[in-house]
C-alpha cells in the first residue's frame, strides 16, 4: 500500500506539474545546453560495415510489385456446407503406451507437459473419443474446433497446443483461454494475419471452424471410416497462403504529397550493423538553404516507420521562419523489416537496447558526422513508447562512451513496464537505478524533455501486471532527475499513447531551436 501511495503522489505532482505548464502562454524557452569546444566522434565502424553503406535518393515512394490477387467473378453465397468427420478413440492403454514412446524423444519439462495432459485419459474407465479430422467442403480445418471434444458444451474454454519460437529456435507449448467462440473467432482472425496470412485467407479459417463447431454440436455432419483423410495430402489444404513478404514499404505512414515535395532534399542511407546482424535505413532531411560548409544540430527520431512522416511539417517550420535550420534524422529499418511489428521493435529497442545505443553513438553518429557539419552538443536523441525506453538507456549510460552525439534526450511515453517481462537481458534493477549513472557522477550534463498523454495509461492496463503503469514510470523518472538537479523538463498532453506526437515534435524544434533574431 505504501509504495502505491508514493506513485500516486508523485503521478499527481506530475501532473500538476506538467499541466500547470501546458496552460501559461508565457513560459520560459528551453535553455539550451551550450559546448564549450566543438565536439567530435570516433567512427568504429570495422572494414565490413563500411563496406555495405548504400547512400542514394529516397525510395519510399517507388512502386512495388501488388500482392494483391485479381478479383474473383461474383457467385452466389453458400447456403449450405458439407462437414465430414474422422474420429478417434483413445483408451488408457494406449495413451499409456504413447507416453511410453514420447519419453524416448522428449525433454523431462515437455514429458511432464505430456504427462499432464494425458492424465485425465489414463484415470478415466471410458475411452477418449474426439474428432481428429474435420473437413468442411472438402478443406481441412486447421485450427482447434472446442466441438471436437466431446465433453465441451459451450462457453469459455482452453487449449494448448506447440507453437515455434523464433527467437530460442525451440517450440514450446502455449495455453490459450477464452471466454466464448465469439473471442476466440476473432483471435483466429488476427493470429492469422500476424503469422503472415491475408485477411481474406484468416476470415476463411474462422468461418470454417465456426461451420465445423455448428456441426458437431447439432450432429449434422458425415462420419468417415478410419484412415480416410491423409494429413499429407496437400490437396486438403487451402493453397492460397501467401508468399512471404520482401518489401514493407506499404506499412510506413505518411502523406505521399508532403513525402514528395521534400523527396530532393533527403539522403536515403543503408546501413548494416554486425553485433544486431540487421540493416537499417536512415533518413537525412537537409533543412532549406542548406550549405554544407554550415553546423547544423541534428533532431534524431527512433522509429522512421511512422516519424518520417513528421518531417515535412516539421522541415516547414523551418522553411516558415518558425526554427532555425537543424538536420532531421530518423532511424528506421530496412524496407524487407516490419518496423511496425510490436515484437521486433521490442527486440531492437528493448532487449537489444544496448547493442543499438553502441551503433548509434560509436557507428551511426559518427559516419554522419563525417558526411554532414554536425553540432553534437545541440543535437537531440527523442524515442517513445519502446523507444523511450531506449532512449532512457541513451541516456543514463551516456557517461560511459568516449562518442558524445547528442546534449539533448527527449522521452516520450517510456513503456518501462515491458523491463519486467521474463528475459534474462531486460535486468530492471538497472533500470529503477538509472543504470547507475547517479553512482558515477554527481551531475547530469544533459537537457532532458519528458513527455506523455494525460489519457494513456489505461491504453495498455493488461500489460502492466502489477508495475508502474506508464504515467507512473514517467513521474518516477521525473522525481529522480529532478532530485539529483539534472535539467529537466515535463509536459504531458491532452491524448492518448502517441496522438499527441505530431504537436509535440513541432512544438519541440520551434521552442528548443528557434530562429535567430
Amino acid at each position: 500500500m505504501k509504495k502505491f501511495a508514493m506513485i500516486a503522489v508523485s503521478l499527481m505532482l506530475l501532473l500538476t506539474a506538467c499541466s500547470s505548464q501546458a496552460e501559461s502562454s508565457t513560459a520560459e524557452p528551453i535553455t539550451a545546453v551550450q559546448s564549450t569546444e566543438p565536439v567530435t566522434l570516433t567512427n568504429r565502424m570495422t572494414d565490413s560495415e563500411r563496406a555495405r553503406v548504400s547512400i542514394h535518393a529516397l525510395t519510399l515512394l517507388d512502386e512495388q510489385d501488388s500482392d494483391e490477387t485479381p478479383e474473383s467473378s461474383p457467385q452466389e453465397p453458400e447456403t449450405a456446407h458439407r462437414v465430414s468427420v474422422e474420429f478417434m478413440t483413445l483408451t488408457p492403454e494406449m495413451v499409456k503406451q504413447q507416453l511410453a514412446e514420447l519419453q524416448k524423444t522428449l525433454s523431462d519439462e515437455e514429458y511432464r507437459e505430456a504427462e499432464k495432459e494425458a492424465k485425465p485419459i489414463i484415470e478415466s474407465a471410458e475411452p477418449y473419443r474426439f474428432a481428429a479430422y474435420i473437413l468442411v467442403d472438402g478443406k481441412r480445418c486447421t485450427d482447434y474446433v472446442p466441438y471436437s471434444d466431446e465433453t465441451y458444451d459451450g462457453g469459455a474454454f482452453t487449449f494448448s497446443t506447440t507453437v515455434y519460437d523464433p527467437e530460442t529456435d525451440e517450440t514450446k507449448r502455449e495455453e490459450y483461454a477464452f471466454e466464448s467462440i465469439d473471442k476466440y473467432t476473432e483471435w483466429i482472425r488476427q493470429y492469422s494475419i500476424g503469422q503472415g496470412y491475408s485477411a481474406e485467407w484468416a476470415d476463411r479459417a474462422a468461418e470454417r471452424m465456426l461451420i465445423a463447431c455448428e456441426a458437431l454440436k447439432t450432429g449434422n455432419y458425415e462420419t468417415l471410416p478410419d484412415g480416410t483423410v491423409d494429413s499429407s495430402d496437400r490437396s486438403l489444404y487451402d493453397i492460397d497462403m501467401p508468399e512471404e513478404k520482401t518489401d514493407y514499404r506499404d506499412v510506413w505512414e505518411y502523406d505521399r504529397a508532403e513525402v514528395e515535395a521534400i523527396s530532393g532534399f533527403v539522403d536515403e542511407i543503408s546501413i548494416w550493423d554486425e553485433e544486431l546482424d540487421t540493416e537499417f535505413l536512415v533518413h537525412v532531411t537537409r533543412p532549406p538553404d542548406y550549405d554544407p560548409a554550415k553546423t547544423y544540430p541534428v533532431f534524431f527520431l527512433t522509429d522512421g516507420v511512422w516519424r518520417f512522416g513528421n518531417v515535412p511539417a516539421l522541415r516547414k517550420c523551418m522553411e516558415n521562419g518558425e526554427a532555425a535550420p537543424v538536420i532531421l534524422v530518423t532511424l528506421g529499418f530496412a524496407y524487407e523489416l516490419d518496423g511496425t511489428d510490436a515484437v521486433f521493435r521490442y527486440q531492437m529497442l528493448v532487449r537489444s537496447r544496448y547493442q543499438l545505443l553502441d551503433f548509434i553513438t560509436d557507428n551511426l553518429m559518427p559516419y554522419l558526422g563525417e558526411r554532414y557539419q554536425i553540432d553534437f552538443a545541440q543535437s537531440a536523441l527523442y524515442g517513445h513508447s519502446d523507444g523511450g525506453v531506449f532512449t532512457h538507456t541513451a541516456l543514463c549510460r551516456s557517461d560511459q562512451y568516449a562518442n558524445q552525439p547528442f546534449g539533448k534526450y527527449l522521452i516520450g511515453s517510456p513503456a518501462f513496464f515491458g523491463l519486467y517481462y521474463d528475459h534474462p537481458e531486460l535486468d530492471p534493477a538497472a533500470y529503477e537505478s538509472d543504470y547507475g549513472y547517479f553512482d558515477r557522477n554527481q551531475t547530469l550534463a544533459k537537457q532532458v524533455f519528458l513527455c506523455g498523454g494525460k489519457l494513456e495509461d489505461p491504453d495498455y492496463a493488461e500489460s502492466y501486471n502489477g508495475h508502474p503503469s506508464t504515467l507512473e514510470g514517467l513521474a518516477a523518472l521525473n522525481d529522480r532527475l529532478t532530485a539529483h538537479g539534472a535539467d529537466v523538463t515535463c509536459k504531458l498532453y491532452d491524448s492518448h499513447h502517441y496522438q499527441y506526437i505530431p504537436e509535440m515534435l513541432t512544438e519541440y524544434l520551434k521552442t528548443t531551436y528557434p530562429p535567430a533574431s
